[in-house]
């Protein structure tokens, strides 16, 4: 199951070691809130993008695979820093970064270049994954799950208001200055952080760079419960993203022709999810862990069918999207504790591990929905959403089903 001791990597113990108290735990639920956002709020926006630089379209939705392909390259060779230097400065130091890319993509006037500042600020926004380790790092054992559950709360809200706020401010003053005010609360954040974050730090690695990047990968074939809860993660958010990449193309198009506003203020529907992050959290740290689990992907498969009447019925789209960001986060909250609980000396390693399995879901998802929409419609989109989320359902009753017989091996 686990990895034994002598295959960890050697650490130096800490200095000082900071109280992970409320104050910094909303900080870090803020900060989280707002590195996520600049991965999500430029899904509202694909139907201007595209017009905008003459692009197919069919290739709107490679806006977002560009930004979870840089989010998979920060997973590996970013987030793993965490092990080893200074979290602070390697926060603030991501945070000033992704502030530049913003102001790129918002001056993009080419499609090529509109990628490339994508994939650079969904490297930086890895930033979440530094924060999340380093509250887990902070927390005390029997609250580590809570912690993670409150912190994740403010990706949730990240994620959710950041479709909002960005139609908002597209309706009023073009996509561009949605990248251009994001850049600047990045440039906030970092002062923020600078004054905020205690200097002292957990125990770090005692390797180099590229043994650290080494060992990232060691995790995946040492640690049984991060390949399984990795797999969940990958199929979870590949349906997720399915939902929020494709869904402002039938809302947008006739005959309901919603506006960048209207459709953002779905993502106030799926505040139930940021209950759920909380919660699922306190019932990971009480052993609950399965039972979660496997609620909530029987929710996730369920909610397919209300979405797919989102052109004849908003109320249905709603319940949908409830039912579906609650299922997600819910599974994506247990994820996170019960792999954080395997091995305390590589927090950051292993979130930078399973985060790639959902930047891989989230990239596929994204680039798979916006196809699926062009050539056969949105009842298609919701029918490959409901196999998405059915897989994962059979595949966490097998898992339970091979530890029922192998006793012990339950991740």
């Amino acid at each position: 199951m686990n990895s034994p001791m002598s295959s960890a990597v050697p650490v130096t113990p800490p200095a000082t070691r900071p109280v992970l108290n409320r104050s910094l735990t909303l900080l870090f639920s803020i900060t989280c809130g707002l590195a996520v956002a600049n991965v999500y709020f430029v899904q509202p926006l694909l139907d201007s993008i595209a017009p905008s630089l003459q692009v197919a379209p069919g290739l709107a939705g490679f806006v977002v695979t560009a930004t979870q392909a840089g989010y998979a390259l920060g997973l590996v060779f970013i987030v793993a820093l965490g092990d080893l230097v200074n979290r602070k400065k390697l926060m603030i130091s991501q945070t000033l970064l992704s502030a530049v890319a913003l102001v790129v993509a918002g001056s993009a006037g080419q499609w090529p270049l509109l990628l490339g500042a994508m994939v650079m600020v969904g490297m930086m926004a890895v930033l979440v994954q530094i924060v999340v380790a380093y509250t887990a790092a902070l927390a005390l054992p029997q609250q580590r799950g809570q912690a993670v559950g409150t912190v994740t709360s403010g990706v949730v809200l990240g994620i959710l208001l950041a479709r909002v706020v960005s139609g908002v401010i597209a309706d009023l003053a073009g996509w561009r200055a949605v990248f251009f005010v994001s850049a600047g609360m990045m440039a906030v954040l970092a002062w923020v952080l600078a004054r905020s974050v205690p200097s002292s730090d957990i125990p770090k690695a005692d390797v180099s760079y590229p043994a650290l990047i080494g060992s990232l990968f060691k995790l995946f074939v040492t640690e049984r419960t991060l390949r399984v809860r990795g797999v969940l993660a990958a199929l979870i958010f590949a349906a997720f993203s399915v939902l929020w990449t494709s869904m402002v193309l039938p809302l947008s198009a006739p005959p309901l022709s919603l506006s960048h506003t209207q459709i953002g203020l779905f993502g106030l529907a799926g505040v139930a999810g940021a209950l759920a992050a909380s919660k699922a959290g306190r019932w990971a740290d009480r052993g609950s862990g399965p039972r979660t689990t496997g609620i909530a992907l029987a929710l996730l498969t369920l909610s397919w069918w209300p979405t797919a009447y989102a052109q004849t019925s908003l109320i249905a789209l709603i319940v949908g999207v409830i039912v579906l960001d609650f299922a997600v986060q819910a599974v994506h909250v247990t994820n996170q504790s019960l792999i954080l609980a395997a091995r305390p000396d590589a927090q950051s390693r292993l979130v930078g591990a399973y985060m790639c399995f959902y930047s891989i879901g989230s990239a596929l998802g994204a680039a798979a929905a916006t196809q699926v929409y062009a050539q056969w419609g949105w009842v298609a989109v919701c029918l490959l959403g409901a196999l998405i989320s059915a897989t994962a359902l059979v595949y966490w009753v097998w898992i339970e089903l091979m530890a029922g017989r192998e006793p012990g091996s339950r991740p």
